[in-house]
């Protein structure tokens, strides 16, 4: 299947005249060019783009093969095709049901034939034999579910049935594996209870509504137009004097500032809706073009503020040490990653040293409905020893309902507010990088979900939101200051998404800004040269990997052995092996789990494909923002890593997961524009 690394680069098929090579030379020089060792140069590729007849990407290996079989994203309505700026937002979708068998057998019939309440009227099938003889062949004779269990809940319909089922098709038991003791690998999951409560607005939120009531928000929690929880309040009246009126107050550590003027705060909530009602664009918004005022002087209010004695109880909640605590420092963390950072990635990176990690980012709204969707985010495999979950929203009646929620129900050793996101969806709702510019709602938020929290609140955020106007550096010190235990920054603002180099100068000083909190940065690390420089320069607690850990997962062993690992071809199909194994395990090992795995495989090699080996390099490291020309590796399964084109990453996903449905397409949701 893989083929064994060699030291010599393959032939190229046609001989390419030295004129031919040195009129390609211009696209090698080019300003932005990844140094390839010529022996490894497809000069066939590089000829065709220097004469114009391939994509118009400079001849680099991240702008794909010209390859016309891959599904294309659709044009706009006007006929025209627009660039895409870091997503594919049009591409075509597919429901997990058109990849599914084409007769479904009933879940509840698969556990016990007599349990499915809904009898003949049941829209999935009860004949084993009319299952079967449609199923698709089975993609292998070992079931990765079965080897590390000792059984496999999906029985026959798993697509490696025929290890784990005998001629009755009745599921095998491994008893040297399986024990009926042991506990789930995986963790967090919603009880169906809760999940019922919350969908039907019926779970309460004691303790957060009484911070809500102290700040004189509870109104607002239980009829706020955007991102409205809907949930009922709970009964109790008031308490003066209680410790959440207290953690408002005090705001957990030394902090001056107390409740603002939520006078001031509806004048920002009505900026920040139109805004996102679409009668202001991005760049329109005076509140963003100008950071507003209360960045720097937050006004304090002490007029009716709640005043009453604490009791026992409360002072002893109250003592700082009772929290939990983290020792973040020089520790490497893997950082949330939409759709990518999945569980089965986040344990590839945990095994390849990753000391950190956290869940993709949830919607703080979508948890408080219940959605099973968002709450698979939020699972946690016992392999992660120090895990978070990321939760982006805007209000503070929504936010400190879900911590109090997420600190009942399940387990994580930290909770991180996204204060980055920079998609138009979530900013034009006031939250992302939004919420930056809102200091007042931003303070509420923070407050009222360490008063709920038993564990650290972290913050995620970017430089700012305009290239040349960043103000984290005046947000930092405030953040400190309300008790949150570390704040991580990307060096970019929100205009930058991913262009341009990351801004480790401006990460610098906010890290002496906001000391003694400590303070992550983040941005174009892709080498243990560049976790070093930037960590002995910068003066940073530790780093967060983002992008540098999609391409090249094995950066945290190499950060850690301070070496230039250059992993062959097999290593890196092994790492792949591992994903799709991880796959089968966390979404299933039936027909759907299985496609559900080649998804998400694709969208992570739409980043590993980007990785150029230092074998084949000319002044190793590779540096993220160089795109490498077109290049041929020392194998031929080298190359086909190598390749942009989707059908090849379809290729590498059926040497895995068998054979691609005939109606499978993929494009995949993000594009690199970070060459640019």
């Amino acid at each position: 299947m893989e083929q064994e690394s060699g030291a010599e680069a393959p032939t190229v098929a046609k001989e390419i005249s030295q004129a031919e090579k040195e009129s390609a030379e211009s696209i090698l020089n080019a300003p932005g060019v990844l140094r390839i060792k010529k022996e490894f140069l497809d000069w066939n590729k590089l000829l065709k783009t220097h004469h114009g007849q391939s994509s118009s990407e400079g001849g680099s290996q991240a702008s794909g093969e010209g390859d016309k079989t891959s599904p294309q994203e659709p044009p706009h309505k006007k006929g025209k095709w627009k660039k895409a700026k870091g997503q594919n937002k049009r591409r075509p979708h597919q429901k997990p049901s058109e990849l599914c068998d084409v007769v479904r057998l009933c879940p509840s019939f698969l556990k016990d034939p007599d349990s499915c309440q809904f009898g003949e009227r049941c829209r999935f099938s009860h004949s084993v034999e009319e299952y079967l003889a449609n199923k698709p062949a089975d993609l292998g004779d070992r079931c990765y579910v079965f080897d590390t269990h000792g059984t496999c809940p999906f029985g026959i319909t798993c697509r490696f049935a025929k290890c784990h089922t005998d001629d009755q098709n009745e599921n095998i038991i491994n008893p040297d594996v399986y024990s009926p003791e042991a506990r789930p690998t995986t963790s967090n999951q919603l009880p169906k209870d809760i999940q019922t409560s919350l969908r039907k607005k019926q779970y309460k939120f004691p303790k957060s509504d009484e911070y809500l009531r102290a700040i004189g928000k509870l109104s607002t929690a239980q009829g706020s137009d955007d991102n409205s929880v809907g949930h009922k309040s709970s009964a109790a009246e008031a308490k003066p004097g209680t410790i959440l009126e207290n953690r408002v107050d005090e705001g957990l550590g030394n902090s001056s500032t107390t409740v603002v003027n939520d006078v001031q705060d509806n004048a920002q909530d009505k900026e920040v809706s139109n805004n996102g009602n679409g009668t202001q664009g991005d760049n329109e918004s005076p509140m963003l073009q100008t950071p507003p005022t209360e960045v720097e002087n937050p006004a304090p209010v002490e007029a009716n503020r709640p005043s009453g004695s604490v009791t026992d109880e409360d002072a002893i909640k109250l003592i700082p040490g009772e929290r939990k605590k983290l020792d973040f420092t020089d520790k490497l963390y893997l950082a949330p990653l939409t759709t990518v950072g999945n569980l089965p990635f986040r344990r590839i990176c945990k095994g390849l040293g990753a000391d950190i990690t956290c869940g993709e980012m949830a919607m703080a709204s979508n948890l408080l409905q219940g959605q099973s969707s968002e709450w698979a985010l939020l699972k946690r495999h016992q392999s992660e020893d120090v895990f978070g979950v990321q939760i982006c929203g805007s209000h503070p009646e929504v936010m400190s309902h879900v911590a109090e929620l997420l600190n009942d129900t399940i387990s994580v050793d930290f909770v991180d507010v996204n204060v980055g996101c920079p998609i138009d969806l979530v900013f034009k709702r006031g939250g992302g990088c939004a919420l930056m510019g809102r200091l007042t709602k931003f303070e509420q938020v923070v407050k009222g979900m360490i008063g709920m929290l038993d564990v650290p609140l972290t913050v995620k955020m970017r430089t700012g939101i305009y290239e040349e106007k960043p103000f984290a550096y005046r947000v930092v010190p405030h953040l400190r200051d309300w008790g949150v235990s570390l704040v991580t920054l990307h060096g970019r603002s929100r205009e930058q998404r991913y262009t341009k180099l990351a801004d480790w100068d401006y990460i610098s000083e906010c890290a002496k800004a906001a000391s003694p909190m400590p303070l992550f940065g983040n941005g174009d690390i892709l080498s243990f040269e560049d976790a070093n420089r930037h960590r002995e320069s910068t003066g940073v607690a530790g780093l967060m990997i983002a992008r540098g850990a999609l391409i090249k997962p094995w950066i945290f062993t190499e950060i850690k052995e301070q070496r230039h690992w250059d992993i062959s071809s097999h290593e890196r199909f092994q790492i792949l092996k591992d994903f799709s194994n991880f796959g089968l395990e966390h979404w299933g090992s039936d027909t759907q789990g299985v496609e559900k795995t080649r998804r998400f495989m694709l969208e992570w090699l739409s980043f590993l494909f980007r990785y150029v080996p230092v074998g084949v390099l000319e002044q190793p490291p590779q540096k993220i923002n160089l795109r490498p020309p077109y290049f041929v590796g020392r194998d031929d399964l080298e190359t086909l890593m190598a390749s942009g084109n989707c059908a090849d990453w379809v290729r590498l996903s059926e040497m895995l997961l068998g054979p691609a449905p005939s109606n499978f397409n993929f494009l995949p949701k993000h594009k690199a524009n970070s060459y640019r």
